[in-house]
């Protein structure tokens, strides 16, 4: 029986679709991704109201972190960057072109450090920036515990257990977990000290920091880091009036306002 050109058509069509590998799926028609990052002692749904007002525009993705209150330190701080890595990977395979790295307190400290170990990320969200091992060391927080790891690490016992004070927001608690877990985190040189990291980020890209007027950090102004950092005409230090733990709520129709500001 003869057939159409038509119908020949649309069976070739449909033999080749058989032959061809799958596809991922693709961005719903968003401009961004935003992977989000919690704080110290955190979950990931303490930030899903900030990250829901982001949705209209970006896709965003809260993902626990070693530092939940849940995981307690699990894991050191290279192993808290590759999952970011891991999620941002997603995002680019599902076709975003434009893909952030976002967190508060902790969580900011950790895009920061991705940026400056990973540093293939387009742009960075601070959101009240924290954890600062450095002022912990100095003002002997812990100081004994870091030190003690540090030996440890040296020696090849870095799978020792280790119990510090932590530091969070005024508030002291005491933690165990590894030595080199330990000092990955409160090193005072390392990867938590974010005029370091903020310094060394790998690529200018743009990035806020976003700091409340009652926030302890508030008082070291931008100079604390933000002035370090590469410098890119899109990046913005921006005060609003909350404390530590509303800055993200506080400032989240700010925020959205920037990324769509971006170029």
């Amino acid at each position: 029986m003869a057939v159409s050109v038509s119908t020949f058509l649309m069976r070739c069509a449909l033999s080749l679709c058989l032959f061809l590998p799958a596809l991922p799926a693709m961005a719903q028609g968003k401009e961004c991704a935003v992977v989000l990052m919690h704080g110290k002692g955190g979950t990931a749904q303490r930030t899903g109201f900030f990250g829901r007002k982001l949705e209209p525009y970006c896709t965003v993705k809260s993902i626990e972190m070693p530092w939940s209150k849940r995981r307690n330190y699990d894991d050191p701080y290279s192993v808290a960057l590759n999952e970011i890595a891991a999620q941002v990977k997603e995002f680019r395979d599902q076709g975003y072109a434009r893909v952030l790295v976002a967190g508060h307190s902790f969580g900011a400290n950790a895009a920061m450090a991705y940026m400056a170990q990973v540093g293939d990320a387009d742009g960075v969200i601070g959101l009240a920036p924290g954890h600062v091992p450095k002022y912990m060391y100095d003002n002997g927080i812990g100081t004994d515990a870091v030190d003690k790891a540090r030996e440890l690490v040296a020696a090849g016992k870095g799978d020792e257990s280790v119990t510090m004070v932590d530091f969070n927001q005024r508030i002291k608690r005491s933690v165990s977990m590894k030595a080199n877990v330990l000092l990955s985190y409160f090193d005072p040189a390392g990867l938590g000290h974010m005029p370091g990291t903020v310094a060394a980020f790998k690529k200018p890209v743009p990035l806020l920091w976003v700091v409340g007027t009652e926030d302890p950090l508030f008082r070291a102004g931008s100079a604390y880091a933000y002035d370090g950092a590469p410098a890119h005409p899109s990046s913005k230090f921006l005060v609003v009036h909350a404390d530590h733990s509303a800055t993200p709520d506080v400032a989240a129709a700010q925020v959205l306002a920037w990324i769509q500001a971006l170029p």
